[in-house]
């Protein structure tokens, strides 16, 4: 079963009655509404931007939290800081291959939407050829009898 949300950010009745009470309640949470109306779609993209920068921030602090010479503060347990280099080496190794696995994923997805674009263009200039072949051609020229 699927379910739509009422208020979603698309020119509905109930987010046109939201925004124009928006408006006459306080003029902010109208144009509030609108804003979402307009660019609400955009809204998911805008999210996974936003914890994409407040982790490469939070990432910034954890690197100046470490010593000198790139060398993390020891907790005073040898075998914990052994253990706990080798986890963090591990972890940035998955992440650089998630990492290359994201970009390669991209890059399929920009020649997917590249094919899909030429193969419609293609049909596009098939189909506009096929009708300028269709059209009788008149020339200027009166064609000869023969008699």
């Amino acid at each position: 079963m699927t379910q739509t949300a009422l208020i979603r950010p698309a020119w509905t009745p109930a987010t046109i009655a939201l925004m124009v009470l928006g408006f006459m309640v306080f003029w902010p949470l109208g144009l509030a509404m609108l804003a979402y109306i307009i660019w609400g779609d955009r809204l998911e993209g805008f999210k996974a931007d936003v914890n994409r920068a407040t982790d490469n921030f939070a990432c910034s602090f954890r690197k100046s939290t470490q010593g000198r010479h790139g060398m993390r503060a020891s907790s005073g347990n040898a075998a914990f800081d052994d253990w706990r280099d080798a986890e963090l080496a591990r972890l940035d190794e998955e992440r650089k291959k998630l990492d290359e696995m994201r970009r390669e994923f991209d890059q399929h997805m920009r020649d997917l939407r590249m094919a899909r674009d030429r193969e419609e263009f293609d049909r596009f200039m098939a189909s506009r050829q096929a009708s300028q072949n269709s059209k009788p051609r008149t020339s200027g020229s009166v064609p000869e009898i023969d008699g």
